[in-house]
């Protein structure tokens, strides 16, 4: 399969080398450091099944993108907009799109501009990190449920699904991605905010009995808000996300806190901003995330001198 990788960070790096190194046609979107790494000695991948150099072509010209089977559209979602733009015009109309963003309304966003049809998501569940620029680092057993966002069977999708398995990613079909990315979500926003402002990985916040009952009040508005949108979760994987977060995340230093530290702006509108605003129109409560909201927010203002 031809695949483009936009963004090829921690996620988009290990999951495009994995495709690489399965003999996958891949195309590497990418800047900076980076990139001239990249360039210059290949991608490499730390896993827990080993260590391996994939290649690909490596790039910051998006027109290389024209001809390709599969997008793997992994930006910030402060980037989404600007990046989908410049892709309407330059993707073929077979192209299709795989959304593998944290939050859940980057898939409204490319759904207006190519259409429902042509888009795919899946929930990411890999703890990865760019070690240094060309080098991307990855622990524990990555797993990848994928779907249309009309719950329709769909022939690429189970293409898609094969060829990461064949690649060695766990990969599944699921007939409700969207309920899928909603549990994800509520993973993130139980971690990402509160690791982000107190510098603290997973384990830490785990250990904290203040952090970690500021964690499960987060959860609990968004599990809320959730619930009033009409997603069918089950109580109970509020516990189990701090179980399985136990087991294995301990370490897990996630990806808002990653862009704090590196100095690049957090995704705080997709994990926080979008379940505030939500949670007004809905007329939910939800003030301790309206209040880490305000405070991520100040603190991207001030270390970024937005």
């Amino acid at each position: 399969m031809k695949i483009g990788v936009a963004g090829a960070g921690a996620v988009g790096g290990y999951f495009g080398g994995v495709l690489a190194q399965a003999g996958n046609q891949v195309v590497f979107l990418a800047r900076g450091a980076h990139l001239e790494a990249m360039k210059a000695q290949g991608l490499r991948i730390e896993s827990a099944k080993g260590e391996f150099t994939a290649d690909g072509i490596f790039t910051n010209d998006i027109h290389s993108f024209k001809g390709l089977d599969l997008i793997l559209f992994c930006v910030k979602s402060t980037d989404t907009k600007s990046v989908a733009e410049q892709l309407k015009n330059i993707l073929d109309d077979s192209t299709r799109i795989l959304v593998m963003q944290n939050g859940i309304d980057n898939e409204e966003i490319l759904s207006e501009m190519f259409g429902k049809e042509r888009v795919l998501s899946t929930a990411t569940y890999l703890s990865a990190s760019v070690k240094e620029p060309g080098i991307i680092h990855q622990f524990g057993e990555p797993r990848l449920p994928i779907g249309t966002l009309n719950r329709t069977a769909d022939p690429f999708a189970k293409e898609v699904v094969a060829v990461f398995n064949h690649s060695g990613v766990k990969s599944w079909a699921s007939d409700d991605i969207i309920c899928t990315k909603w549990q994800k979500l509520l993973w993130n926003v139980t971690f990402n905010p509160l690791s982000a402002i107190v510098k603290a990985d997973v384990g830490q916040i785990l250990d904290d009995p203040l952090l970690r009952r500021t964690a499960g009040s987060i959860q609990k508005e968004a599990f809320l808000v959730a619930k009033k949108k009409g997603i069918r979760i089950a109580p109970e994987i509020l516990e189990q996300i701090f179980m399985g977060a136990e087991k294995r995340a301990r370490n897990h230093k996630t990806s808002m806190l990653q862009d704090r530290l590196k100095g690049k702006r957090m995704e705080i509108e997709s994990l926080c901003g979008y379940l505030v605003r939500e949670g007004e129109r809905l007329r939910v409560e939800t003030p301790v995330l309206q209040a880490i909201y305000v405070i991520l927010t100040f603190i991207e203002q001030q270390e970024l001198n937005l």
